[in-house]
């Protein structure tokens, strides 16, 4: 009975384990992914770059990231007066993640959204 339940100790470990390896990694990158955009809406609301160059540098930061997302599927808003006005930027994305008997779909939502001072 003592080996049985070591066996089965061991197992749940190692199960643990490995979970946290599939599961971790895309949500850190998520959390990266998500602090980055926060800054670049911050330097963008002061900028007069266009919404097209927005557009590729989180495209861009998201194939750093290994994130899978498409051109297509970031979308970025900017109104107000420039140098001064709102920019809001979404990039929703799933990833698909393959546990043993059980693999499943995470879905995240990128978006921040910054004011400008006046």
């Amino acid at each position: 009975m003592g080996r049985i339940r070591m066996f089965l100790g061991v197992l749940v470990i190692v199960g643990g384990i490995y979970g946290s390896i599939k599961l971790i990694p895309p949500y850190f990158n998520n959390y990266q992914f998500q602090d980055w955009l926060k800054d670049e809406a911050t330097h963008d609301s002061y900028s007069t770059r266009p919404e097209s160059d927005i557009r590729a540098a989180v495209l861009r930061k998201a194939q750093d990231l290994d994130i899978p997302l498409t051109e297509d599927g970031i979308k970025v808003t900017r109104f107000g007066a420039q140098n001064n006005g709102t920019v809001i930027i979404q990039a929703p994305y799933v990833v698909h993640v393959d546990l043993p008997g059980y693999p499943m779909d995470l879905h995240f939502d990128a978006s921040t959204q910054n004011s400008g001072v006046f």
